[in-house]
């Protein structure tokens, strides 16, 4: 049995995985935590089990959109909150897909929760905890050159490629893909690849059988609004990815 924590330096801890060297330079081992930060970490708790079940799930989401031709850093998951990954170079942008409009979209623009975004958006945020991960537009992305035109337009390209996967597969599961976040990286030959997880901490995710916009919820909004039941909701998503075939 591989154990949780390996005996090792750590490379990097963040808010949700610590990242540790292993005897290959190109590869990684990602250790998933059950920390919760919301409020770019003004609040802070603990999630149970939530480590164990973003890491299966975020392995098996990333196996599914491997086999339809999307790059990402997956490599395996040798335990339960372990995933061995590609090192990478991270693109300082998250890049965020909206298909319905809910959250800080709403809070800042005149759309209702609920409105249904045709087509869906694609938004970039600066990846800086000290600014707020601000919303940037493309050519504010251009003009502090964090990232060249091209690769703006690969990222755009990649997320929306990813929705179509993604969306069809969590409609199977019966369940709503409003909105979600991703990260990039580029390898040693630099290619782009998909990073870090895909997961309720990541994904804003509906019950399709739910009309109560509360007990629809399914994902860290339940954290965030303090609407109890996070690790039930967090276990019922991992039980349905899970039945799904990769």
């Amino acid at each position: 049995m591989v154990s949780d924590v390996p005996d090792a330096p750590k490379l990097y801890e963040g808010k949700a995985k610590i990242l540790y060297p292993t005897d290959d330079p190109d590869i990684l081992l990602t250790v998933f935590k059950d920390d919760a930060t919301a409020f770019n970490a003004q609040k802070r708790g603990t999630i149970v089990d939530k480590g164990k079940i973003n890491c299966k799930v975020s392995s098996h989401l990333f196996q599914r959109l491997e086999a339809a031709g999307i790059a990402t850093h997956f490599i395996d998951s040798p335990a339960e909150r372990q995933m061995r990954v590609k090192a990478l170079t991270i693109v300082p942008l998250e890049v965020v897909v909206r298909n319905i409009a809910a959250g800080s979209l709403c809070r800042q623009t005149t759309l209702v929760v609920g409105t249904i975004l045709m087509p869906s958006l694609v938004e970039f945020y600066y990846k800086d905890d000290a600014l707020g991960d601000p919303l940037l537009t493309e050519d504010r992305i251009r003009a502090m050159q964090v990232a060249p035109d091209e690769q703006i337009q690969q990222l755009r390209a990649l997320a929306l490629h990813i929705n179509q996967v993604l969306t069809a597969f969590f409609r199977d599961c019966g369940i709503t893909l409003v909105d979600f976040k991703l990260e990039f990286g580029l390898d040693r030959q630099g290619h782009l690849l998909l990073a870090d997880e895909i997961s309720p901490d990541t994904c804003r995710l509906w019950d399709q059988a739910e009309s109560d916009p509360q007990k629809r919820v399914m994902d860290k909004d339940r954290f965030r609004n303090d609407l109890g039941g996070v690790e039930s909701a967090y276990q019922r998503v991992m039980d349905r990815v899970l039945a799904q075939g990769v």
